[in-house]
């Protein structure tokens, strides 16, 4: 479901995704509105439900989460009690930090990051108790290119 969204919101939306901390003042001067209509602006994004939520990223290296590992799962159970235990068991995971049921050949393709590999060791024994028919992993060797910035200020033509 998309929102109806002109240039200046996609403007403001660009900004925000960048610098989080910006000022309504700076915002406002930037999409040329006024500081209360930028604020009004700003909470009816979230109250759609297009801003979701405003936070701090973090450096995983530098927080001692050095290594990213995708994880590839797939289950011979497709029904509602095993997608529920399957939910609570990433839930209770910390370093899971995506989980996305796929198509294709895989089932779910979970995104970690670990200290080293005993701790990759341990997260794997805490994921196994949702009783999975495959699992693989990859872990990353070189991140080239990691964005949390949508495009939302592009032409739509």
């Amino acid at each position: 479901m998309s929102t109806n969204l002109d240039e200046k919101d996609r403007r403001l939306l660009a900004l925000m995704q960048r610098d989080a901390s910006l000022s309504v003042a700076h915002l406002a001067e930037a999409i040329h509105v006024s500081k209360s209509a930028c604020w009004r602006r700003i909470q009816r994004l979230e109250e759609e439900g297009v801003i979701t939520s405003r936070v701090t990223l973090l450096d995983a290296k530098r927080v001692g989460l050095p290594v990213t590992v995708y994880i590839s799962v797939r289950t011979n159970k497709h029904n509602d009690k095993w997608a529920a235990q399957f939910k609570k068991v990433i839930a209770e995971i910390d370093e899971v930090i995506e989980v996305h049921r796929m198509s294709g050949a895989l089932d779910y393709l979970i995104k970690a990051v670990v200290n080293d590999m005993p701790d990759y060791d341990r997260l794997y024994k805490q994921l196994i108790k949702a009783d999975l028919f495959d699992v693989s992993s990859s872990f990353v060797l070189e991140e080239m290119k990691h964005t949390t910035v949508l495009p939302v200020d592009r032409s739509f033509d």
